[in-house]
């Protein structure tokens, strides 16, 4: 307890100091560039910007704040790699001018807003063909279409959700994964927004199915987010294994969050080896037992690709793999980095996706 309370205080004394710092080259800018001499106005807001995050989980419904909040995000972490920068240029070269200096910066936050937001908002579809040594009498090849990390809310919204639904739709999916990180915490939005009845839209000939993610554990209300997507024909598995149409077996796990969750080894006894094996689990921490185990396909989400460059180089070293596709002995593995954005609504090292999965059984 004593140390969560010094890890605590360290944590709000330097994440003040940043803000100072940040706040006091914004304000010398506009007091040059502007000629505005209000030092109390603007430390009132510039601290509800910086306290956005805090103030918007008092209640879901501080909409505003939510969206201050997220873009207060780019602002701290692009800030710290610009504001350091400008500062060490004026102090070695005093010929440059800080109103110019200031403009550049301002330049590349538009830029960087700009160009983020086309990423977020503008998903692709990646497309790959895999096979699998396994009989199967029923079926001898089948369709999946794959996205996490919906975060679906405020800026993650309805109009997102629907391009997702027309690009899966047009794929004649034979079943979508729905792999954690649906709603943005709560799913309140959600359900205000009436995203249930683009969700309902969702076809696939076996079904839809999705995990929890870390976020909906966040959001402390899984129970009404399971209900909602029941209703909105997501099937949710928690630490589930099933069998699709004698087909295949989909085993939905919960995310580690959860440490209560079982193990892969209890969820693989009602596996029949001889039938295609597919694991959902939204944080791909571990991808040492699913090979092990002989599952087929192993997919997961969570990572984003950091998102925000530089973040990336944090994501991979953290996980095995932090993206993309990778045969693994046997195990097919897919980490998307999502098709919504956590946050604020930009991506600048990664895009927003869907991935389309055509398998192919064989003996």
């Amino acid at each position: 307890m004593k140390r969560r309370v010094i890890v605590g205080f360290v944590f709000f004394v330097l994440y003040n100091a940043i803000v100072y710092y940040l706040g006091w080259n914004v304000y010398h800018w506009l007091e040059l560039a502007f000629h505005i001499k209000m030092p109390i106005v603007f430390s009132i807001v510039w601290l509800y910007f910086a306290y956005s995050v805090v103030i918007s989980n008092f209640n879901e419904r501080f909409r505003i704040t939510k969206v201050v909040s997220c873009y207060w995000m780019i602002l701290m972490e692009y800030g710290l790699l610009l504001f350091p920068i400008a500062n060490i240029l004026l102090w070695l070269v005093p010929s440059f001018h800080m109103l110019w200096v200031g403009y550049i910066i301002l330049f590349i936050f538009i830029a960087i807003i700009g160009f983020g937001s086309y990423m977020a908002y503008s998903p692709v579809v990646h497309r790959k063909t895999i096979q699998i040594k396994k009989q199967n009498q029923t079926i001898q090849n089948f369709r999946m279409v794959i996205a996490s990390d919906f975060h679906l809310g405020i800026l993650s919204n309805k109009n997102l959700l629907q391009k997702f639904v027309m690009r899966s739709n047009a794929e004649k999916p034979d079943i979508v994964f729905l792999v954690g990180d649906i709603v943005d915490d709560h799913p309140y939005w959600y359900k205000a927004y009436d995203m249930d009845e683009v969700m309902k839209t969702l076809t696939a000939a076996y079904g839809i199915y999705g995990v929890l993610g870390n976020h909906e554990y966040y959001g402390k209300a899984i129970p009404t987010f399971v209900n909602e997507m029941k209703k909105s024909g997501v099937q949710i598995l928690r630490d589930e294994t099933i069998c699709i149409a004698d087909s295949f077996y989909v085993t939905g796990r919960e995310d580690k969050t959860n440490k209560s969750r079982k193990s892969l080894q209890q969820l693989s006894t009602m596996v029949n080896t001889r039938l295609p094996w597919i694991v959902m689990d939204h944080t791909p921490s571990d991808l040492e037992t699913p090979v092990e185990l002989g599952v087929d396909v192993h997919l997961s989400g969570h990572t984003h690709l950091g998102q925000l460059w530089p973040n990336q180089w944090i994501t991979r070293k953290t996980f095995e793999l932090d993206y993309g596709y990778l045969l693994k002995k046997t195990t097919h593995i897919l980490v998307s980095s999502g098709f919504g954005f956590w946050g604020p609504p930009i991506r600048t090292n990664s895009r927003s996706e869907m991935w389309v999965i055509d398998v192919e059984l064989y003996d």
